[in-house]
């Protein structure tokens, strides 16, 4: 059973999400917040897979409550999605930064919005990469500082692993690239998000951006 903290501040699109995730078998709400502050305390309380969280709240934003989250090492297994009425912009960006593992805007089709809880759900990134070059290629700023010293404990390997998730590889393209298997291309990526305290894959390629070991208009290697 997949459970679900579900905060935002409009009651009737909160009212609307529970509804239509209430209807899935293999979905529970355990908890709703109509600010960041209320459901922060609620994800604490109830440690669910997925915390939807609409990104402009009053008392706590979603960007902060989704700092607070990723900061916790008793809530690192809680995925937080980002609801928005905005799609691209400084904000989604932020919240990426801040550890969410995606977002969604808020007119999305109602299966899209079922398959994204349950993917977010798995630990999968809820971004396309493209979209998430698109992010960074207007908002990253590169050689930010503390990120590019993470590098040092990479290996060599883990650095080009790293560098290919980055430019939209899936693990499977990493290996067919690096020339090795895909468990161990996933062994590299694994072990790169550690060191790099990367809560998933959308926060691994923000942070290979702003590292300076991507930069944003280099070409994809297919």
């Amino acid at each position: 059973m997949i459970r679900v903290v579900l905060v935002d501040d409009q009651p009737l699109l909160r009212s609307g999400f529970r509804a239509l995730l209430d209807l899935e078998d293999d979905i529970e709400v355990v908890a709703e917040a109509g600010d960041g502050a209320e459901g922060l305390a609620l994800v604490e309380r109830h440690l669910p897979d997925v915390a939807l969280m609409d990104i402009r709240m009053p008392v706590v934003d979603g960007i902060e409550a989704t700092r607070r989250i990723a900061a916790d090492p008793a809530l690192s297994a809680v995925h937080v999605v980002i609801l928005t009425n905005y799609g691209l912009d400084e904000y989604v960006f932020d919240a990426l930064r801040a550890g969410a593992a995606g977002f969604l805007v808020k007119d999305i089709q109602p299966l899209d919005f079922l398959h994204a809880v349950r993917v977010a759900a798995r630990g999968d990134a809820l971004l396309a990469p493209e979209i998430t070059r698109r992010l960074i290629s207007r908002y990253v700023t590169a050689g930010r500082p503390g990120v590019g010293d993470r590098l040092t404990e990479l290996t060599n390997r883990e650095r080009e692993a790293v560098a290919l998730v980055a430019q939209g590889l899936s693990n499977l393209e990493v290996a067919e690239r690096m020339v090795i298997s895909p468990m161990t291309a996933k062994t590299h990526v694994n072990r790169a998000m550690t060191k790099l305290h990367a809560r998933d894959r959308a926060h691994l390629v923000v942070l290979a951006y702003e590292s300076g070991l991507v930069v944003p208009h280099m070409p994809q290697q297919r």
